[in-house]
């Protein structure tokens, strides 16, 4: 196509995407499954193009900014609290789904090599961080739960593309050497990631010189495509270099970036990780026509590959549970000679955790990688695309019921969360009014005893607060200077219960949302008295 009916085709899929959101939204559908519904609906209908998805432009393009951004959000002391579980499930479970899923092809299809059928074993062991993430956004779960389906998401590609290069090397040349393999995993992983802190080092230093917010955004955008091109141009992993690039950035985040950036920056990311989320899944949609374009028509491919594609979906499902719950029985084992996990081992946690594997664009993008010629490139195809379409559909869409099989594994209620709060905003509070106090007796201010009214404090930091002009002319600098004092004191505080794990991700964002904006306002009516 030419650059403009590239241009008008990606037009009409942004018009689809608004029509499936929308309608995903007020059906209370999983937006993921309505998307790839909706795509699928899309392939077949006359006159629209056969979409060819590039797997290059799935990794290089959408994975990046998909996967710094969850980086960004994940919490840095959950993920190294919970990283045991993380591992077993990234590396361990990736590898045990790779192993069962190579001896089940190759056990229905003998004609497969055993490199090809371990090839597809790699392609659909590992879950999706996009796919998990646009299901995890909608549920309220325990933070072991979510962190660890979070984590396993963003370090599991890294595995299982490594194991799939292994394997297609070994079907190209006919040879493996298990040992070669198992030193260059451990290279290729630990390259990426410092490849990933090196850069996040830099970047660290580099924005905390920028005055501008869009300068830091577009320098954040620019850091998800060059930390995963450097490392994987160097040879290791690009998902664990970007992936660890994003948890320096979400670290740090509180310390080098602005109050308006961070508001600007929340606001950008979201937009673009929704854009990107929802065009991908769409194409994954309209990838199928391309995927049955070798059958003479949908029914000659459900008859000819049916049962494999149906083997290979029942074994994903089913070693992933397996795997977790042979975890929990060693775990168990252990305790008897008095080896204690962290965290006991639990059935509701392990349901949810096996439940919630869901596939998505990487799976697609190395399938469609594989060369022509490559054996069974068939029956690889129709399986990634099977497990994507169950997994995400089937799984992502039911999962809520399960989670309501084991109300013990809700976490606290609103109501709970809310008085939590609550409390950590009043210790807050006192602290920033102490700081006020404290400026107003150090500073040129002290001929200001008013100011040290709380009523007035909340006036002048209350983002939705118009203050009369006669007002505002009244006032001093040392007015906005002594709230801004309090301002940082209350940020610094929360930061620090934050860091100490006395306050949640949660609460940390929602007191440091409304600090930003207490900070914005008090800085724009500094600037209007000036004006």
């Amino acid at each position: 196509m030419s650059i403009e009916l590239d241009y008008e085709f990606l037009v009409g899929l942004l018009m689809a995407v608004l029509v499936l959101a929308f309608a995903a939204k007020h059906l209370h559908l999983p937006s993921a499954a309505a998307l790839i519904g909706g795509g699928i609906a899309l392939a077949f209908i006359p006159g629209i193009p056969v979409v060819a998805m590039d797997p290059n432009l799935v990794m290089v393009v959408f994975l990046p900014p998909l996967l710094l951004s969850s980086a960004y959000q994940t919490v840095w002391l959950d993920f190294k609290q919970y990283f045991a579980a993380i591992s077993s499930l990234a590396v361990g479970a990736v590898a045990f789904t790779t192993l069962s899923v190579g001896a089940m092809v190759h056990w229905l299809r003998p004609d497969i090599p055993w490199s090809a059928a371990f090839a597809l074993g790699a392609i659909v062991s590992p879950p999706d961080a996009v796919a998990a993430r646009a299901v995890l956004d909608k549920l309220r779960l325990p933070t072991r739960v979510t962190t660890v389906l979070t984590g396993e998401s963003l370090v599991n590609d890294a595995s299982g593309l490594v194991l799939f290069h292994f394997a297609v090397s070994a079907a190209v040349s006919g040879t493996f050497d298990a040992p070669v393999g198992a030193a260059t995993f451990f290279v290729v992983s630990l390259g990426g990631v410092m490849v990933g802190a090196t850069l996040g080092w830099v970047a660290l230093r580099l924005l905390r010189h920028f005055q501008s917010s869009e300068l830091i955004v577009t320098a954040t955008l620019l850091l998800a495509a060059v930390s995963y091109m450097i490392s994987d141009r160097l040879g290791f992993s690009g998902v664990l270099a970007t992936v660890t690039t994003g948890l320096m950035l979400g670290w740090q985040q509180h310390e080098i970036f602005s109050a308006a950036t961070r508001i600007r920056a929340q606001a950008f990311w979201r937009v673009l990780v929704f854009l990107l989320e929802s065009l991908l899944f769409v194409l994954i949609g309209l990838s199928l026509r391309q995927a049955l374009n070798h059958f003479e028509s949908v029914g000659d491919g459900i008859q000819t590959l049916g049962i494999p594609v149906a083997a290979v979906v029942v074994t994903v499902i089913v070693t992933r549970f397996v795997w977790l719950v042979g975890s929990d029985m060693i775990w168990t084992g252990l305790s008897r000679f008095g080896i204690h996990p962290k965290h006991l081992p639990s059935l509701p946690a392990t349901v949810i955790l096996s439940w919630a594997g869901m596939r998505g664009a990487v799976t697609l993008a190395a399938a469609l990688s594989l060369p022509m010629e490559f054996p069974g490139r068939d029956l690889i195809l129709a399986s990634a695309f099977g497990v994507i379409l169950v997994t995400v559909l089937l799984q992502g869409t039911t999962l809520p019921l399960v989670i309501k099989l084991f109300p013990s594994i809700t976490p606290k209620s609103n109501a709970q969360l809310a008085r939590d709060e609550t409390g950590i905003r009043k210790k807050i509070a006192d602290i920033q009014y102490q700081a006020m106090l404290e400026y107003l007796h150090t500073s040129r201010a002290r001929g200001l005893p008013h100011m040290s009214d709380r009523y007035l404090f909340s006036v002048l930091s209350a983002p939705h607060f118009n203050i009369a002009p006669e007002r505002k002319k009244s006032l001093s600098a040392e007015h906005f200077e002594a709230i801004l004092a309090a301002i940082r004191a209350g940020r610094a505080e929360v930061l620090k219960l934050y860091r100490t794990g006395h306050v949640t991700d949660r609460v940390m964002r929602n007191i440091e949302q409304d600090l930003d904006l207490q900070e914005l306002a008090t800085l724009r009516r500094r600037d209007e008295r000036v004006v």
